[in-house]
């Protein structure tokens, strides 16, 4: 059965050969939920990723998503509250929809960096931080890791079966890929009416 949903849900699956596991590259605006195993990849600047997942039956997934910049009119948070919902909404619907149980459900969550000047102006990465923080409080699902807020984007591997996350602390981002992917996704949002790396195991 077709949900609404299922756009939004990633298409790029891959064969991970330095982890030798099947793996799915989360872009903005998308989200992935395995019960397989698979290792989910996203890059984030500004906006920020969930991993999310039930700890005993081993299903878990990621999104990646950002609130609309509201220019600075507090009046519009709510609204933009809606599309972090949403991303969050879909996530949890489609783990509990495999199986998971929402008593059962820990989340690790990352990104929210000040990496662009035109993002970092109207602090989108502090709003979306808090967001997520806020969000998975109300819903009751606990923290158990996060890496959250700076200057530098990162690189994020989800193991969604074991939920060990990996980070990557990207200090020299060395094309425009990530910041024309998420430029992109800004003007989505808005025009819509709704190295010298470190890792971190966490």
């Amino acid at each position: 059965m077709q949900h609404a949903y299922d756009e939004n849900l990633a298409t790029n699956r891959y064969f991970d050969r330095h982890f030798e596991t099947d793996a799915a590259k989360i872009l903005p605006g998308e989200y992935f939920v395995s019960d397989q195993g698979m290792l989910l990849v996203t890059v984030l600047g500004s906006c920020v990723a969930a991993c999310v997942r039930d700890v005993d039956a081993g299903i878990g997934g990621m999104n990646h998503f950002m609130l609309p910049d509201d220019g600075g009119r507090r009046e519009t948070v709510a609204t933009s509250a809606r599309y972090g919902s949403y991303a969050m909404e879909v996530l949890i619907n489609h783990l509990l929809k495999m199986g998971a149980r929402r008593s059962r459900l820990e989340a690790k969550v990352f990104g929210g960096g000040a990496v662009m000047a035109s993002l970092a102006s109207s602090n989108v990465g502090v709003r979306n931080a808090e967001f997520v923080l806020d969000y998975l409080k109300t819903e009751k699902i606990p923290i158990v890791a996060k890496d959250l807020l700076d200057s530098y984007p990162r690189k994020v591997y989800f193991f969604s079966q074991t939920g060990r996350v990996l980070v990557k602390k990207l200090h020299r981002v060395h094309n425009e890929t990530l910041f024309s992917r998420e430029r992109d996704y800004k003007a989505r949002l808005s025009g819509d009416p709704m190295a010298g790396d470190v890792e971190l195991f966490i």
